[in-house]
C-alpha cells in the first residue's frame, strides 16, 4: 500500500537553449566593413610591435655583452674600451625608487579620499582636475617647472650648491620628485578603479560589525585592491623608466654617477647621473657619444625591461579580475 501524499518524481528540466552564434556574413555591409577595419587595425598594431621587438632584439643581441652590464661608461675615442652602462642602470634604479616612494603612498591616499570620502565636493573636483592636468602635461614642461622650483634656496638640501652659493637644482632627488608626478595619475586611476569595483556589501558588512570607515578602508578595502594598486605602480614605473626629458634637464644626463655633498648614500641622491634612456640617446648616431653599438645594446636591455613590466601588468590585471569575481 502506497503512502498517501507521496511526492511524485520531478520531470527533468528541459535543456537550456543557447542562442546560435550569428555569422558575420549575415551582417549589414557597413558592419562587415567596420569589422574588417578592426581586424586590419589590430593586425597592423601587432605587426608594428613585433617589428620593433624583432629589430631591436636582432640589433641589440649583436652588441650586447655581459661586461657592458658590469662596467662603468668612460669617455674615449676607441669604443671597444669606453666601458659599459652600469651607471645608467643604477641611475634608472635610483630614479624608480625615488619616484615610486613618493607616487605610491600619495596616489593611494588621493584615490581613497576621492572614492570613499569626496568631501568637500569642490575640493574633490579640483583634485580630480589637477590629476588629469598632470597626466596630460608633457614631461618637458614638468622638467622646466621642476628646474625653476628646485633652484630656489629653500630646496638647496635636495641638490649640491655651486661655489658661489647658487643652488644647482639637479639631482636624483629632484628628478625623482618630478618623475613621481608622471607616475601619480596612473596610481590614482588604477586604485580608484579597483576601489569602485569592490562590492558595496563588503563595506556594509564591515559597518554592520561596528567597524569605522577608516578601519574598513585599512582592513577590508586596501587588502582587496592590492592588485589594482600594484598595476598602477607598475604602469607608473614604465613611464618613469621610459622618460628622457626630465633626466636630461633635472639629472644632468652625465655618463657616470657624480655624487654631491653629504654622508654616504645621501651624496649619491644629491648628485647627478643618467638612465638607460639618456644613455641610448647620447650614444645614438644623433648624440654626442656616437657609439651606436652601445646604444643598440642598451636599447635591447631597456626593451626587455619594458616587456617584463607589461607582462607583470597583464598578470596583475588577470589576478584582479579573478579576485573581483571571487569576492562578488
Amino acid at each position: 500500500m502506497s503512502v498517501a501524499g507521496a511526492a511524485a518524481p520531478k520531470a527533468p528540466a528541459p535543456p537550456l537553449r543557447t542562442r546560435p552564434r550569428d555569422s558575420s556574413s549575415s551582417w549589414p555591409l557597413a558592419d562587415r566593413i567596420g569589422l574588417a577595419c578592426c581586424w586590419v587595425a589590430g593586425l597592423a598594431l601587432c605587426a608594428i610591435a613585433a617589428t620593433i621587438i624583432i629589430y631591436m632584439a636582432i640589433k641589440g643581441v649583436q652588441f650586447l655583452r655581459p661586461e657592458l652590464l658590469f662596467s662603468r661608461p668612460e669617455v674615449g675615442v676607441d669604443q671597444s674600451s669606453s666601458g659599459g652602462f652600469l651607471d645608467p642602470l643604477l641611475g634608472t634604479l635610483l630614479i624608480v625608487i625615488v619616484a615610486v616612494s613618493i607616487a605610491l603612498p600619495l596616489g593611494v591616499i588621493v584615490a581613497v579620499w576621492l572614492t570613499e570620502y569626496g568631501r568637500p565636493a569642490g575640493l574633490a573636483r579640483a583634485v580630480e582636475s589637477g590629476v588629469e592636468i598632470i597626466a596630460g602635461t608633457p614631461s618637458i614642461v614638468l622638467a622646466i617647472f621642476g628646474l625653476i622650483v628646485f633652484q630656489e634656496h629653500i630646496f638647496g638640501f635636495l641638490s649640491f650648491t655651486a661655489s658661489g652659493g647658487a643652488v644647482f637644482g639637479r639631482s636624483f632627488l629632484t628628478a625623482g620628485t618630478i618623475m613621481s608626478l608622471i607616475a601619480l595619475p596612473l596610481v590614482v586611476g588604477a586604485t580608484r578603479e579597483a576601489l569602485q569595483a569592490v562590492p558595496s556589501h563588503m563595506r556594509e558588512a564591515s559597518f554592520a560589525l561596528g567597524k569605522t570607515r577608516i578601519a574598513t578602508i585599512r582592513r577590508v578595502l586596501l587588502p582587496a585592491v592590492r592588485p589594482g594598486i600594484a598595476t598602477g605602480t607598475v604602469l607608473g614605473i614604465g613611464r618613469v623608466v621610459g622618460d628622457t626629458a626630465i633626466i636630461v634637464i633635472l639629472l644632468g644626463a652625465t655618463a657616470q654617477l657624480e655624487p654631491g655633498e653629504g654622508p654616504a648614500g645621501i651624496d649619491v641622491l644629491r648628485g647627478t647621473g643618467s638612465t638607460l634612456t639618456s644613455y641610448v640617446y647620447n650614444n645614438s648616431p644623433v648624440g654626442e657619444g656616437n657609439a651606436p653599438e652601445k646604444a643598440y645594446a642598451a636599447a635591447c636591455v631597456l626593451l626587455l625591461i619594458a616587456i617584463l613590466l607589461n607582462s607583470t601588468v597583464t598578470r596583475l590585471a588577470a589576478g584582479r579580475r579573478g579576485g573581483s569575481a571571487w569576492i562578488t
